[in-house]
């Protein structure tokens, strides 16, 4: 195995579509929600195996699931975990992967993975993975994984696909963020996009200059603690500096800036398990179309709707169809399906009436 291979697992996101289950003291991804008995963040380092080397899988997170993750992955050292002292999006923790990476393998190549996508052919996932490193290897460019669309989403990111260099690689034109129904359904009938997957491969010196021109704000934080990584000040000095990043995307500070990205089209059953909705259609139904993760139910005239429960309690519906109903303790999420983007509309104004409470 390649020892200058690296991957950095996004694990500090909150998942407030996936609320009530998903909630800031544990979220998403460190919950089984397709039943396995494995986390997805579990299943995505599970997928590195003879991939990356276990030691150069690096997690960055917020400070409130080091626990968790230490739990979880009990394999991994606990040098292996950046612990982020304030949320500041994808960009800062990116960055400062790719700085701590840089002073212990200057000859990194970085795959970056968020950890709680669902990837259903694990074989193709690998080669596909393996292809991106090559890729790294031979050209100075950014590599992105586009898969096929097949429905007009609007919660994903798109990808237009310019020149076609082979088979699976073409030089990206543009990307589009979470774009109306409207233009998801031009970009769906017009075969030129693919969704971004959100997995991202890249050179650490690559990565690291295309910060400092793009992001010179944020690279100014990191270049600051160069005589700190890999020693125990590091934490010190991000816990002091770090909230000094700008609240930003990878995506924006860096990715559409630049000129060299490229598109790797891929088909290995991938979803990113975002919402309510990407679980009803992962997850196996039942002959109503239900679906009912660990949960007791008896439905009646109700069809296609995917209804959980964190309790042993019985949950009876009748005459309900397409809707979501997601059950806690505390908290209880009753809406169709076809507005689970508003989950996290439902969420803010959760906070503004109750604060925390329900967080």
């Amino acid at each position: 195995m390649d020892n200058n291979r690296f991957c950095v697992i996004m694990c500090g996101g909150v998942g407030s579509r996936f609320w009530p289950y998903s909630r800031k003291a544990m979220p998403k991804q460190f919950i089984d929600f397709l039943g396995t008995g494995r986390s997805l963040l579990q299943l995505t380092a599970d997928r590195l195996e003879g991939v990356v080397p276990k030691e150069n899988i690096i997690l960055i997170t917020n400070e409130l699931y080091a626990d968790i993750i230490r739990e979880q992955l009990p394999d991994i050292d606990p040098s292996q975990i950046l612990l982020e002292p304030a949320r500041r999006n994808t960009a800062p923790c990116n960055a400062w992967a790719a700085w701590h990476i840089k002073a212990l393998n200057p000859n990194a190549k970085i795959m970056v993975a968020p950890s709680d996508h669902l990837i259903l052919k694990h074989e193709e996932f690998k080669d596909s993975v393996l292809r991106a490193f090559d890729y790294i290897d031979k050209h100075q460019s950014i590599v992105t994984f586009g898969v096929k669309p097949n429905r007009p989403e609007t919660g994903y990111g798109y990808i237009q696909e310019g020149e076609k260099i082979d088979e699976y690689f073409s030089k990206v034109k543009t990307f589009t963020e979470k774009p109306s129904k409207e233009l998801a359904n031009l970009f769906l009938e017009s075969g030129d996009f693919y969704w971004n997957s959100g997995m991202f491969f890249w050179d650490v010196d690559t990565i690291i200059s295309g910060i400092r021109e793009h992001a010179p704000e944020i690279a100014d934080v990191f270049d600051h603690a160069n005589m700190f990584y890999g020693t125990p000040q590091e934490q010190e000095f991000i816990n002091e500096h770090y909230s000094a990043c700008p609240n930003i995307s990878i995506d924006y500070a860096f990715l559409e800036k630049s000129t060299d990205v490229t598109v790797e089209k891929v088909d290995f059953g991938w979803s990113d398990l975002g919402t309510w909705g990407s679980i009803y259609d992962n997850s196996p139904k039942n002959r109503d179309g239900n679906v009912t993760p660990n949960t007791r139910v008896l439905a009646f005239e109700s069809n296609n709707n995917v209804i959980a429960a964190q309790s042993d309690k019985l949950v009876v519906v009748s005459g309900l169809n397409g809707f979501i109903v997601a059950d806690t303790p505390d908290a209880l999420l009753i809406m169709p399906k076809k507005d689970e983007q508003k989950v996290k509309n439902y969420v803010n104004e959760a906070k503004t009436h109750f604060g925390d409470k329900f967080m």
